[in-house]
């Protein structure tokens, strides 16, 4: 049977500084009708390249020179750009990595479905609008007859998503192109977009090219996998032989980077260096530099194509037949997990039982302006009575969905945000109201790690200035503080840096670069950097790995359980990834929509959810393995707003175990353990207890 989709040879170049970057180069690729095929890889390796090559929609650098793009037989690469037109949106559509900067800001979701509609059909305006309101309701846009007539700043993520996924289905197409769909979604709505498009892939009987880095996406989506590497492919096969048999060294040291509880006795695998730059010429394996089982033949001889099995193939020196030789362990990468292990050794061991940092009854209420004279006519009530606590050397993991108060709460903490009401207290010492001078020499001990590296250093300044400047501002003078105070030299406290830009495992040369230089595992660890240099005794990370590969997430994650061993280090991690929250966290405290519905340690929260809520969030993340998946459970609605919490309990308009009484009274918490509780009318509630929570 003939493909669908076959590309052959293709090569794509970028014609952008003095030596031209071969994005794709030589990629062959096949997706039968009626498939969803991954492509899987790092940042930087092709994958949205290959896309884009495949709708020619390249940027003004760009040109294929080499190869063919054939859908039903039919070469693309022939057509004229007019003739493509009529290819686009209605034989392959595309749904873009980023929906906010995909959509016209100035066009209603229905002006724009209806430019689809209007290319590849020929219908009447009354017949166009009826098509709209059916594609709307095919991908759960609720209230679809009022909402498609409304922007796209006013839908959620997730529903911009669904926007993106209905104009890409509005020309009925024979392939979906869909590049990173669930980067930027929660669990929730992640689970809620996947489920969408196998369904409309089976009801449609389209293929899908799902590029993604997200492994558990591929294993609960996919039917066929395609690894790339450095503007090529390395490895084939049907989705379960690659979860079973990994082949390739770089698709095991994949596998090998990802957290998880099952890891956190030992340190994460990390693959040295980065994705080689694609304007050099290779004369090896391309991967050879960062393989852990890389030998002579490796850098002198292209690999070519070898069967693991009749449909696991496979691009790697390893299969030739020829014995390889004896390979030991990189020293470094040896070290490394030794040394982690030890770490986590004594990073479980108690520190002391007085609390570092805690906090009580803590709200964050904004208000909302209306009218000429800008009145208040009401209240986002972003944070709603949250307490937590963070013990030294520990790690709190505050997870929940987005526009939950997550960040909020971590800003407010610092007092970057006023508080409205409630109690911060670091040491004893109540932060709330601190005069600012006294504020200024306790936010030494406090620091946080923003979510985008690239955002939150300024890019004018080299990495030296940006590091010494919170040095200076904090007035951390370092061992000797007369010198510095006398220092003439422009940067004093060059040698700390040094040693600070090693700790987090950059080279001392790095810092006469600027932000733009460094990849953005590397910007993470300038960011990371930063918040040392001024000796900080709890640490607030936000989102800190959310944008990064695998890969790269395994060097912050090792990083950030080395620094917690050598210094002592509190961390309060705001993520909404489960596997980092597994391997990282001591503790666990789930939050909806302002308030913190249930906490425990780790394996209480995770191993054992009590609320509805909790339950939900964990059902829905992407398993690698077949046997420890849940069934999802999937969540009525959209989350409620925060401008206008429901009545009750927050989470009664999409709970599944909804009673009358849980719409009327915010429950009170129950105690599982004597560390575990829970606010759920399931549950006793305790006779006379405070609600800690609001």
């Amino acid at each position: 049977m003939n493909p669908l989709l076959q590309i052959e040879n293709l090569e794509t170049v970028l014609y952008t500084g003095s030596d031209p970057i071969w994005a794709v180069d030589g990629l062959t690729l096949h997706i039968s009708k009626g498939e969803i095929f991954a492509l899987l890889g790092e940042s930087g390796c092709g994958k949205s390249m290959t896309a884009r090559s495949i709708m020619r929609l390249l940027p003004d650098a760009g040109e294929i020179v080499a190869g063919s793009i054939k859908v039903n037989g039919l070469d693309i690469l022939q057509l004229s750009e007019a003739d493509m037109r009529n290819v686009r949106g209605k034989r392959i559509s595309m749904i873009f990595q980023e929906p906010m900067l995909s959509l016209n800001p100035v066009l209603t979701v229905a002006e724009q479905i209806g430019e689809v509609l209007q290319r590849h059909f020929k219908l009447n305006r009354k017949m166009t609008q009826t098509r709209i309101l059916a594609i709307l309701n095919q991908v759960g846009i609720p209230d679809a007859a009022h909402r498609m007539h409304e922007y796209p700043f006013q839908f959620s993520g997730g529903m911009k998503q669904r926007v993106m996924i209905a104009m890409a289905l509005a020309g009925e197409p024979e392939l979906l192109i869909a590049d990173e769909p669930t980067t930027a979604l929660d669990v929730t709505i992640q689970a809620q977009v996947l489920d969408l498009m196998r369904e409309l892939q089976q009801r449609n009987k389209m293929a899908i090219l799902l590029i993604t880095h997200d492994l558990g996406v591929v294993a609960e989506t996919a039917q066929r996998v395609a690894v790339m590497y450095a503007g090529e492919i390395i490895e084939t096969a049907p989705c379960a032989d690659f979860f079973q048999n990994p082949a390739h060294p770089y698709s095991q040291q994949l596998f090998a980077s990802l957290p998880g509880k099952q890891k956190r006795d030992q340190g994460l695998a990390v693959i040295d260096g980065s994705v080689p730059l694609l304007s050099q010429s290779f004369t090896g394996c391309r991967f050879a530099d960062r393989c852990n089982r890389a030998w002579d033949l490796c850098h002198q001889s292209v690999p070519q194509w070898y069967d693991v099995t009749e449909h696991h193939q496979v691009r790697c020196h390893l299969f030739q037949g020829t014995p390889e030789p004896d390979i030991a362990t990189p020293v470094s990468e040896a070290v490394r997990n030794e040394e982690t292990a030890e770490s986590i050794s004594l990073h479980a061991a108690p520190i002391n039982t007085t609390e570092l940092l805690e906090v009580t009854h803590l709200k964050v209420h904004f208000p909302i302006h209306q009218g000429l004279f800008k009145r208040v006519t009401g209240h986002v009530m972003a944070v709603d009575g949250v307490s937590l606590t963070v013990a030294p050397g520990k790690t709190l993991a505050l997870v929940g969905e987005s526009g939950c108060g997550k960040t909020t709460v971590g800003k407010s903490i610092l007092q970057l945000i006023k508080p409205t009401a409630g109690h911060v207290r670091y040491n004893g010492l109540d932060l709330v109201g601190l005069e600012r001078r006294r504020l200024r020499q306790v936010r030494a001990d406090l620091q946080i790690i923003f979510q985008d590296p690239y955002s939150s250093l300024n890019p004018k300044l080299r990495i030296i200035e940006i590091i010494q400047e919170g040095m200076d501002a904090l007035d951390i003078s370092g061992d000797n503080q007369a010198y510095y105070k006398k220092s003439k030299l422009p940067f004093p406290r060059e040698k700390e840096i040094d040693t600070l830009l090693l700790q987090v495992g950059l080279s001392a040369e790095m810092k006469w670069r600027y932000p733009h230089e460094f990849s953005g595992g590397q910007r993470q660890r300038i960011a990371i950097a930063r918040a040392l240099a001024v000796k900080p005794k709890l640490l607030i990370c936000d989102e800190p790995t959310s944008a990064l590969d695998v890969s790269v997430q395994a060097q912050i994650l090792n990083l950030l359980q080395s620094l917690q061993r050598n210094l002592g280090l509190a961390y309060l991690f705001i993520t909404h990834n489960i596997s980092v929250v597994e391997y990282l966290a001591d503790d666990v405290a789930v939050m909806y929509l302002g308030r913190i519905v249930e906490r425990g340690q780790m394996n209480e929260v995770l191993g054992h959810p009590k609320h509805p809520y909790t339950q939900a969030l964990l059902s829905a993340v992407p398993q690698i393995e077949q046997q420890s998946r849940r069934a999802v459970i999937h969540l009525k609605g959209e989350l409620p707003s925060p401008a206008a919490p429901p009545t009750g309990c927050h989470f009664h308009p999409r709970c599944p175990y909804v009673m009358p009484v849980c719409r009327q009274i915010y429950p009170q918490s129950s105690t599982i353990s004597a560390t575990h509780a829970v606010h759920c009318y399931l549950y006793p509630q305790e006779p006379g207890s405070l609600n800690h929570d609001h």
